[in-house]
């Protein structure tokens, strides 16, 4: 008797699964191009421009974690070594766009137009750093890991049904494609063909947990493919391959062909927070040294001094400026009125319950003395 045939050879499809998901890359480690006919149409200015929305980010990275040592700040969530990742995928993006950030993406929405003052009261926890201008096309940063992605899926859902050419578009992290509002908003979006860029900042670590223990798929762009969603990933340390992904994603899905899904390859230098997260506890000398050669501040300043648009000195100015920068800003959070319960009482409530009103009432008068 013949042998039945398999039907399915599964380590066939296994193997399978990642092959059509290679890594853009269009810049080397050390700054070389490697891919010039992916190189984006951006003029010099545009490029000093990105590289010094890079350096900014760095430098308020640094100054706020001095902020927080100092007692001056409250929650602060480490950007370094997510520059290009952040500010590429931003730089891309039109002023008009619905940004919902992550708590970590304060740097995309500064640039964005949030006053930094005010994501200084929103570290702190003030309320002042919740209300945004009418002109500002964002919500404040998520705490709820994945949260943004069910709230982008609508906002853009809304978008579409007004006509808008507007896009919405959204971060998380890597451990944030474990949750369930990850594969929802995806999902919903995808069905309803929404103009929602969806952007998985893929750092390594969901926290301490690696990449690796959190989901046995080869890489997370192709957990858009359950979705009928286009997934890209692409070197989430080179800022001009990181651009030109978002640019071709924020065409395609502004022309109504639904969402896209871009897994950026990056690294966190610092700890996951500035709330006891201790990163040596979970990683090796040797991935931070490997990671530190992949920076991409030296990536970007290597082949802009090569065009000759970007000199040391142009950096240092920067450099103090925006220290001088962050230094108004926290003196002016700083000026901001202190919150009260009245304050707190008022905006849970349109329609205050008798008991609580009664409450309100009491705190009004301690207040006013």
């Amino acid at each position: 008797m013949a042998k039945q045939q398999s039907a399915v050879d599964f380590e066939q499809l296994l193997a399978n699964q990642a092959a059509d998901f290679q890594t853009v890359q269009i810049l080397d480690e050390v700054g070389k191009v490697v891919h010039p006919e992916l190189m984006p149409d951006l003029s010099d200015e545009q490029l000093v421009e990105l590289m010094s929305q890079m350096v900014w980010s760095r430098v308020l990275d640094q100054r706020a974690t001095a902020l927080n040592r100092q007692g001056r700040l409250g929650f602060y969530a480490p950007t370094a070594g997510e520059e290009a990742s952040q500010l590429g995928s931003h730089f891309a993006m039109k002023q008009s766009d619905w940004l919902l950030p992550g708590y970590r993406d304060v740097p995309e929405l500064v640039q964005h137009g949030l006053p930094l003052s005010k994501a200084f009261l929103w570290s702190r926890g003030h309320v002042e750093g919740n209300t945004y201008p009418d002109e500002l096309h964002a919500l404040p940063p998520q705490i709820i890991i994945g949260a943004q992605y069910v709230q982008t899926a609508g906002i853009a859902l809304g978008l579409k049904k007004n006509g808008s050419d507007e896009v919405a578009f959204t971060y998380t992290g890597d451990g944030g494609t474990s949750q369930g509002d990850f594969y929802e908003g995806v999902n919903f979006a995808g069905a309803f063909k929404a103009p929602a860029i969806f952007v998985v900042q893929n750092n390594g670590y969901a926290i301490s947990v690696p990449r690796e223990k959190q989901t046995a798929a080869v890489t997370l762009a192709q957990k858009a493919v359950a979705a009928g969603v286009p997934g890209i990933q692409v070197d989430g340390m080179d800022a001009l391959a990181v651009y030109q992904v978002m640019h071709e994603a924020r065409e395609f899905v502004a022309a109504g062909n639904g969402p896209v899904l871009i897994e950026t390859l990056t690294y966190r230098y610092g700890p996951h927070t500035l709330s006891g997260d201790d990163p040596t506890r979970y990683r090796s000398k040797e991935t931070d040294d490997l990671w530190q050669k992949r920076d991409p501040l030296v990536r970007m300043r290597n082949y802009l001094t090569e065009k000759g648009i970007w000199s040391q000195e142009q950096e240092d100015a920067l450099i103090e400026k925006t220290k001088e920068e962050i230094k108004a800003a926290i003196n002016e959070a700083d000026q901001a009125p202190k919150q009260t319960v009245s304050r707190f009482l008022k905006d849970t409530y349109e329609v205050a319950p008798q008991n609580v009103a009664e409450q309100l009432a009491q705190f009004q008068a301690k207040e006013s003395n």
